[in-house]
């Protein structure tokens, strides 16, 4: 396994404490993280403080055990692809989902400088209750 590969894996593989430590000191501090269009946070976010805020603090407080499961992970270069499944169940409604996702991610100078969503957001708009 290459190195970009365990860099990204290190962000998927641990406690979700330990994956939040291990993506902050991946991202690159002009980072672009790209969530889905039709996934609630649909967007692209530019820097790390944009990507917590409009990212990761809103999964951490609008849902109930979220999580991002890998199992399967491809290399190309510079290039990581991550495949996995979402589960958590959404407070507002208590609707519990899960969704298939793959991310493809962009590492520079062993930092992460880009991320791609792929996602089934149907299964995670039916949690919110706006299927």
């Amino acid at each position: 396994m290459g190195t970009n590969l365990e860099l990204i894996r290190a962000t998927y593989e641990c406690s979700s404490e330990d994956n939040g430590r291990n993506l902050l000191a991946a991202l690159a501090t002009d980072a672009t993280w790209t969530e889905a269009e039709g996934f609630p946070y649909a967007g692209t976010y530019v820097g790390i403080d944009a990507i917590i805020a409009g990212v990761f603090h809103r999964l951490g407080t609008e849902w109930i055990g979220y999580r991002a499961e890998a199992h399967t992970f491809l290399e190309d270069g510079d290039r990581v692809a991550a495949f996995g499944v979402y589960s958590g169940t959404y407070k507002a409604t208590g609707k519990a989902m899960k969704a298939s996702f793959a991310h493809l991610y962009i590492v520079r100078g062993g930092k992460i400088a880009s991320m791609v969503q792929y996602v089934d957001s149907h299964m995670v708009m039916q949690a919110l209750g706006s299927d």
